[in-house]
């Protein structure tokens, strides 16, 4: 059997090649010696998306000589990852990149030199974060924690009382990762205040403003509390010490597949077993993903930065990324995909791809992409905007090998909507030559999801939402709400139409929350009510 190990690697280099799996072409111990001797590259979030493009970027950088350190991975909080699925395996990864064709490319990671958890009452793990991160060599720190990660507010604009509390127990935080990024921010300040970049690498808009923003509000609290002083909160405040560069990351990288671990298990390997992790992490030895990827970075790095545009990254002004960014998170892609998980989860779909083969859904995604979206795009330059959107429309979703489910899609909607929607909503409102009124689809995708939230499928019957913090006050808005009987929808909406925290925009204020409520009451007709209604507004 092949094994996932570094011994094995070495004993059967053979039987790797000869099951067609491509093995990393450096010497791996020398690299984690000298990433631990000069660290350079952390990041935060251990999930899918980090094994299949932030550490497979690092390897090219090995491979091509451009660097000669790998990446230190930060566990934010399941701890238990970081024996189960990283040192067991000596923090190999196995990544299968599923082609349109049928052909699965399989090859070996190894440029993660170390797995730590970011685990206050750990002090070995916790003094090792704080002993990277008061190295002058570290030039950036990036993330992949999804758009939950960042928010320390609730939904009335103040502090939430569990972050309260973490912030009343100093720099020893327990569970929010903005808190912890805060406190080893802390660690480098007061061991020399070396400059840094920290990378947002999460799908929404001005990713890098809204980490700066929680980092800087978690000092100021701990400012105000005593724990730090003002030096501090000026260090992070100091273009020419601590940046938050814009950037866009587009890869789509699902669940781990069975049809992909059955495949390895024929050719050899062993323990490629899919997980479930306690906070509901689905994880596996192995990742799988797509070819496409796309990563466009503002270049402002204090302290320099790996040369990742040999990788394939972009690095450009901060005006292309927030016009790439708008491009693909507020029209071409995230919008399509969070319109496909509401109306899938509703029509009984478990597979985007097959989505695409239904002419309806194709036709609403194709119509918000090109019909009511383009027209707010503004051409980058460095990534065309329909050749982009064409390729996730006729390539990317209808690959029927990438097995992304719109149940994985809807997780956090609530925090997804105001950036896939609600910008795009807020130019139609200001731009002289746009038309609010004009909006269709958008809207009816709000309605779509609205109606979701009440957990019944087009057949009524019932189907788990999937998680979303903010899933139990947006139940409590429609309690009373019934299927077949629309009259009970009267008035219901208007604590989260009118709510900019899950918009950015009040709804009511923009002209459109009335057009959504009426959807919402066709959606509720009955059963065949959704696909009625979504054929009425093609």
């Amino acid at each position: 059997m092949l094994e996932l190990t570094k011994n094995c690697l070495k004993a059967r280099n053979g039987d790797f090649e000869k099951a067609g799996v491509r093995l990393p072409d450096f010497d791996m111990d020398a690299v984690r010696d000298a990433t631990r001797a000069a660290p350079v590259w952390v990041h935060f979030g251990v999930g899918n998306l980090f094994k299949a493009y932030h550490a497979s970027l690092a390897q090219r950088l090995i491979e091509c000589g451009a660097v000669g350190t790998g990446v230190i991975a930060v566990v934010p909080n399941d701890f238990e990852s970081v024996d189960s699925l990283y040192r067991s395996h000596d923090n190999l990864i196995l990544r299968v990149v599923m082609k349109a064709d049928g052909a699965l490319l399989t090859e070996v990671i190894g440029s993660v030199t170390d797995v730590i958890g970011a685990d206050t009452a750990d002090a070995k793990a916790w003094d090792a974060l704080k002993s990277i991160f008061a190295k002058p060599s570290l030039q950036i720190v990036s993330l992949a924690i999804t758009e939950k990660g960042y928010d320390l507010k609730g939904m009335d604009g103040g502090i939430r009382p569990e972050v309260a509390a973490e912030l009343d127990g100093g720099l020893l935080p327990k569970a929010h990762v903005m808190l912890k990024l805060c406190a080893l921010l802390h660690e480098r300040y007061s061991k020399g205040a070396a400059p840094l970049a920290l990378v947002s690498t999460d799908n929404f808009s001005h990713n890098g403003d809204r980490l700066k923003a929680a980092i800087t509000l978690a000092a100021s609290e701990w400012r105000k509390r005593g724990v730090v002083g003002q030096g501090f909160v000026d260090y992070l405040n100091d273009v020419k010490k601590v940046a938050f560069p814009l950037s866009m990351i587009d890869k789509i990288t699902p669940y781990p597949s069975q049809k992909v671990a059955y495949t390895l298990e024929k050719i050899g390997f062993s323990g490629m077993e899919i997980k479930k992790s306690p906070r509901g992490s689905v994880t596996a030895a192995f990742v799988n993903t797509e070819e496409a990827e796309y990563l466009v970075i503002e270049d402002v790095f204090p302290n320099g930065r790996p040369p990742l545009e040999k990788a394939g990254v972009y690095f450009t002004t901060r005006e292309v990324v927030d016009m790439v960014e708008r491009m693909k998170v507020c029209t071409c892609l995230n919008p399509l995909h969070t319109a496909l998980a509401v109306f899938g989860c509703l029509l009984g779909y478990t597979s985007i791809a097959a989505e695409m083969g239904d002419a309806d859904l194709s036709a609403l995604v194709n119509g918000i992409a090109y019909k009511e979206g383009m027209p707010v795009v503004t051409d980058p330059g460095i990534i065309k905007p329909e050749v982009f959107v064409k390729e996730v429309l006729t390539v990317r979703f209808p690959n029927p090998n990438i097995p992304d489910t719109p149940q994985r899609i809807a997780t956090d909607t609530s925090q997804k909507l105001g950036i896939r929607f609600g910008e795009t909503i807020k130019l139609y409102v200001n731009r002289a030559d746009l038309d609010v009124d004009k909006l269709t689809l958008i809207p009816l995708v709000i309605a779509a999801w609205c109606r979701y939230l009440l957990g019944l499928n087009d057949e009524g019957e019932a189907f788990e939402v999937s998680p979303d913090p903010l899933l139990p006050a947006l139940r409590e808005s429609l309690a009373g709400v019934e299927l077949g009987r629309p009259e009970t929808a009267k008035g219901r909406l208007r604590p989260i139409l009118s709510n900019e925290k899950v918009f950015a925009v009040n709804l009511y204020e923009a002209g459109l929350a009335e057009k959504v409520e009426r959807y919402f009451e066709e959606l509720l007709a009955g059963k065949g009510a959704v696909r009625k209604t979504l054929r009425k507004y093609l």
